[in-house]
């Protein structure tokens, strides 16, 4: 009869599930509980950091595995546009709701991004959400097609507002210090 050698418990891999479990989601799940309950108190912490438990195993994502270092100036430039891009979106939407009698053609096209980054899809896509009169009414992960709903776009307009998007995308990428002489891909390679 063999039983199990000394130490053979410690070598045992972990579970698939465990490896879901990343200190920085449980640490905003965490905060999240605490900010409801309105309670900074050891037992409210522990209970946040036991429900963001439960919850990261019930509901796992994937790692996200970003192998980049945010270069500031990059990023100084890539906030300051989207601030202008909101500002100046949002003078257009108030200009095109005070012209009474006038009916504005929306239309909805795509963009297919180089990046093959989830994270840089996701950035990308909240970004042209938050700027008023767009919104990013469908993404194709396996593609990296972002579909865009503008709100006034004339027929001629289509390829300025895609060239807008993926001018977007260029200033994501260098303020998250990609190289843009190749395509950008997750580490961990997973696709639906």
């Amino acid at each position: 009869m063999t039983g199990p050698t000394p130490g053979s418990a410690d070598r045992a891999p972990r579970p698939a599930r465990w490896r879901t479990l990343q200190p920085t989601g449980l640490a905003w799940l965490t905060l999240v509980w605490v900010a409801l309950w309105q309670d900074l108190s050891v037992a409210n912490v522990l209970a946040g950091l036991l429900v963001a438990t439960v919850v990261s195993l019930v509901f796992p994502l994937p790692r996200l595995r970003l192998a980049t270092k945010v270069h500031p100036l990059h990023l100084a430039v890539l906030v300051l546009r989207f601030l202008f891009d909101v500002v100046l979106a949002s003078f257009q939407v108030a200009w095109l709701t005070l012209q009474f009698g006038r009916r504005p053609k929306g239309a909805v096209f795509a963009a297919n991004l180089r990046s093959h980054s989830d994270f840089v899809l996701t950035l990308v896509a909240q970004m042209t959400s938050l700027v008023p009169g767009s919104l990013a009414v469908e993404v194709r992960r396996h593609t990296h097609t972002l579909y865009v709903h503008v709100l006034d776009l004339g027929p001629h307009d289509v390829e300025h507002f895609r060239r807008r998007v993926l001018a977007q995308e260029r200033r994501v990428l260098l303020a998250l210090g990609e190289d843009l002489g190749a395509p950008v891909t997750d580490t961990q390679g997973d696709r639906p």
